[in-house]
């Protein structure tokens, strides 16, 4: 094998209310790839009826959250006043800009019967000239996100233009996020449209540039990457974009190009001068 491909194994997270996540990025092999600042895959999991996976109101800012489901359904309320139900194949796509709080619980359904959840949670970093901007949320139904079949793939571009289809979604900036089934054997040749790529494998296994990912790993490509395969029935994302314009801090919910906008944000957080979430009054300390 070489090392052309750089290889992550996510980190194993707990974010709460029963939510176990496993994080790829950031990582110290890779602190981005494009805009992809933090990349969590949750679940899969069965929740317990009366057993919860809420995460309660926290802050953000500095970046742009996308919620995609791939199973189960969950509730996003923000600051804005939103409340928008998410089913598997919808994107969420909420700018943080200069501030904004919100909450990821599951449906009244959910709480009383259980579920089976399982899902990707990502942030992109927000330019530098919007980091500072109003917050905004908006929602894509699934049903309006292209798909296409190909010989032993079956493709949903969430985010992006990729194999000749272009996602509605308005991403803050240049953005690839492409959900990907292949069949065992299958081959896919990747898009070199976009200056940073990364496979992400949600289920089975693949080999691209004389490596093997697997479940659960995350491999960033390089420019002359041009295609993988599947060596058993396999569930990946692909993700990248254009280079961030500048290095970023990352501390708790927060992405800043400068120490002192992060200990800002802090400090508001800790005086409670974020905007509240409509009808939620729950407060998470800082982590200590």
């Amino acid at each position: 094998m070489n090392d052309s491909v750089i290889r992550i194994t996510p980190r194993i997270h707990d974010i709460g209310g029963g939510l176990i996540v496993r994080r790829a990025l950031p990582h110290q092999l890779a602190r981005s790839v494009g805009p992809f600042v933090f990349v969590d895959e949750f679940g899969p999991l069965q929740v317990a009826p009366g057993r919860g996976t809420d995460v309660r109101p926290h802050p953000h800012i500095g970046l742009a959250t996308v919620t995609y489901l791939l199973a189960g359904r969950m509730v996003h309320r923000d600051s804005l006043g939103t409340v928008q139900e998410i089913r598997p194949g919808d994107i969420n796509l909420m700018s943080a800009g200069r501030g904004i709080v919100h909450s990821e619980r599951g449906t009244d359904e959910a709480h009383a019967q259980g579920q089976y959840l399982h899902g990707l949670q990502t942030w992109l970093a927000l330019p530098q000239e919007q980091q500072e901007s109003a917050p905004w949320f908006r929602h894509y139904p699934g049903a309006g996100l292209p798909r296409s079949q190909l010989p032993g793939a079956r493709l949903q571009v969430l985010i992006g233009t990729a194999f000749g289809l272009e996602s509605p979604v308005a991403a803050p900036a240049p953005t690839l996020y492409v959900l990907i089934e292949l069949d065992a054997g299958a081959s896919l040749v990747l898009d070199a449209d976009y200056a940073e790529r990364a496979l992400y494998v949600i289920e089975g296994e693949i080999d691209v540039d004389d490596s093997v990912l697997a479940r659960n790993e995350l491999g960033v490509l390089t420019p002359a990457s041009d295609r993988f395969t599947a060596r058993s029935d396999s569930r990946v994302v692909l993700l990248g974009g254009a280079p961030l314009d500048g290095p970023r801090l990352l501390w708790w919910n927060f992405v800043a190009s400068s120490r002192e906008r992060i200990e800002q944000a802090k400090e508001d957080w800790a005086q409670q001068r974020f905007p509240s979430v409509p009808g939620e009054t729950e407060f998470i300390p800082l982590p200590g």
